[in-house]
C-alpha cells in the first residue's frame, strides 16, 4: 500500500475533488460575513448618527470598532487555532457572529454599539486564520492560488449583499431600519454554520502534531483509500517552531513584508467602504446615486478579484501584487489631484481602483498561508490579520476628520501613497512562491 501511495505522488498534484469546492464555499463564509458585516455600517451610518446623536468622533469610532476587534480575534484566533486544531473554532466563531450581529439590534447608544461590533469583529477576526488555513492545507498546489482568493471574491459580494439589503431595508424599514440592516447578518451566517458542521479536521496539523494515525484517515476520507500520510510532503512535529519565530531570523522578515502589504491593500480599501456614500457625495455625487455607485464600484471589486484569481499563476504571486498596487494607487492619485471632476469620472476613476485592486486583496490570503509552515502557520495568518487592522482602523476612525479638515482631495493623494508604498514594499522584500508546494514554500531555503 505504501508503494503504491508513493506511486501516485503529492497530494498538492492530487485533482481536485468535490471536497476542496465544498470546502472553499464554506470557508470563504467567514469573508462574506466580513464584507458583510464591515459594509452595512456604511450603508446605515448616516441614519445610526441621527438615532443615536453622535458625533464626529463618535461615528468614527463606531465606524473603527470591528476593525479594532478584527486585530484582537485575529491574533487569538490563529494562536488557539495552532494550539488546538482547525476545526474547533471553525463552526464556534460562525456562532459568535451570528449571536453579536443580533445583539446590534437592541442598542440604545454609542458605547453599546461600539461594543457589539467590537466583539463582532473579534469573531470575525478569528475566522481569517481558521479558514484560510483550513483551506490552504487541504488545496493541491495548482488551484490554491485561486482558490484562496476566491475568499476575497467573496468579501466584495458579502459587501455588495450588504449595500444592496441595507438600501432596501432603509427603503422599506422606516426609523429603525438601521436596527434590522445591522442585525441582517444572521440569515447568512446561519446558512453557513450549518454548511461547515462535519467538516473534518487538518490532516497537516494533525501530523504536526504526532497524530498520524488520525491524520491517514481523513486523507484516504478526502482524497481517496489509495493516499495516505506518505503523499503529503509535510513533516511531523517540530517543536522548535512556535510564536516566537514569528518575530526573529527568516519568518520575521516575511512577517514584516506581510503586515506592510495587507496594511497597505485594506487601509484604503476598508476607509472608502466604511465611508463610501459620504466619499462620494464629498466627490459631488449626488446623494442618491451615491449608494448605487457604491454597488457598482463593489461589483467591479469582484471582476477585479476573478481576474486576479485567473493571473495568480500566470503572472506569479509576486508580479501581480506590484501591479495591482501601481495601478490601484493611480487612479486614486488623480482623484486626489482632480476632486472636482464630473461625478461620472469620479465613479470611473474608483471603478478603475476597484479592478486594480483585485490582485492586492487576493493575495491577502495566498501569501500569509504559503509563506509560514503548518505548526505557526494560522498564528502567521492571525498576526498579519491583527497587525495590518491597526492602521486600517485609524484610517477609517480618521476618514470623517480628514475629509472635513484636510479636504476629499488631499485623502485621496494619502491613500495613493499608501498604495505606492505596497507597491515599494513588495519589490523589495517579497518572494516567489508559484510553483511551490505548500510545505517546499513556507521553506526558509528558498
Amino acid at each position: 500500500m505504501k508503494n503504491q501511495s508513493l506511486a501516485l505522488g503529492s497530494l498538492e498534484d492530487a485533482p481536485l475533488n468535490k471536497f476542496h469546492k465544498r470546502l472553499t464555499i464554506y470557508s470563504s463564509g467567514g469573508p462574506f460575513l466580513d464584507g458583510y458585516v464591515l459594509s452595512i455600517i456604511g450603508v446605515v451610518m448616516a441614519q445610526i448618527t441621527s438615532a443615536l446623536e453622535l458625533s464626529t468622533s463618535w461615528e468614527g469610532l463606531v465606524a473603527a470598532s470591528a476593525l479594532i476587534g478584527i486585530f484582537f480575534g485575529g491574533f487569538f484566533g490563529g494562536w488557539f487555532t495552532d494550539r488546538f486544531g482547525r476545526k474547533v473554532l471553525y463552526l464556534v466563531d460562525l456562532i459568535a457572529i451570528v449571536g453579536f450581529s443580533v445583539a446590534q439590534f437592541w442598542v440604545e447608544s454609542a458605547l453599546m454599539l461600539f461594543v457589539w461590533r467590537f466583539l463582532l469583529g473579534v469573531a470575525v477576526g478569528a475566522d481569517y486564520p481558521i479558514a484560510t488555513a483550513f483551506l490552504a492545507e487541504f488545496l493541491p498546489r495548482k488551484h490554491r492560488g485561486p482558490l484562496l482568493g476566491f475568499m476575497l471574491v467573496m468579501w466584495f459580494a458579502g459587501a455588495a449583499c450588504a449595500y444592496i439589503a441595507g438600501s432596501l431595508i432603509l427603503h422599506f424599514g422606516g426609523e429603525d431600519a438601521w436596527r434590522y440592516a445591522l442585525a441582517s447578518a444572521l440569515v447568512p451566517g446561519i446558512l453557513f454554520l450549518f454548511a461547515r458542521a462535519g467538516t473534518p479536521e487538518s490532516p497537516r496539523w494533525l501530523l504536526s502534531k504526532g497524530r498520524k494515525d488520525e491524520a491517514n484517515r481523513i486523507i484516504k476520507q478526502v482524497y481517496g483509500p489509495e493516499y495516505s500520510i506518505a503523499n503529503m510532503a509535510e513533516p511531523e512535529k517540530d517543536s522548535k517552531l512556535s510564536i516566537w519565530s514569528l518575530f526573529h531570523s527568516g519568518y520575521g522578515k516575511r512577517m514584516l513584508f506581510v503586515t506592510i502589504f495587507w496594511t497597505c491593500a485594506v487601509v484604503p480599501l476598508f476607509a472608502i467602504y466604511s465611508f463610501a456614500p459620504t466619499v462620494l457625495a464629498a466627490l459631488g455625487v449626488a446623494e442618491s446615486d451615491a449608494t448605487f455607485g457604491s454597488v457598482v464600484i463593489t461589483i467591479i471589486f469582484v471582476l477585479g478579484c476573478l481576474l486576479a484569481m485567473k493571473l495568480v499563476n500566470l503572472m506569479g504571486r509576486r508580479q501581480m501584487l506590484i501591479h495591482s498596487f501601481i495601478w490601484s494607487g493611480v487612479p486614486l492619485a488623480v482623484l486626489g489631484f482632480f476632486p472636482d471632476a464630473a461625478p461620472i469620472i469620479v465613479v470611473m476613476l474608483f471603478c478603475a481602483y476597484a479592478l486594480a485592486n483585485g490582485g492586492a486583496q487576493v493575495m491577502e490570503f495566498v501569501y500569509p498561508n504559503e509563506l509560514f509552515p503548518t505548526e505557526i502557520r494560522a498564528t502567521a495568518v492571525g498576526l498579519a490579520t491583527s497587525l495590518s487592522r491597526i492602521g486600517t482602523a485609524l484610517g477609517v476612525y480618521l476618514v470623517p476628520i480628514s475629509v472635513s479638515s484636510i479636504g476629499i482631495g488631499n485623502t485621496m493623494l494619502v491613500a495613493a501613497g499608501v498604495c505606492f508604498i505596497g507597491a515599494w514594499n513588495t519589490y523589495v522584500m517579497a518572494p516567489e512562491t508559484r510553483e511551490l508546494d505548500l510545505h517546499a514554500a513556507a521553506s526558509l531555503d528558498h
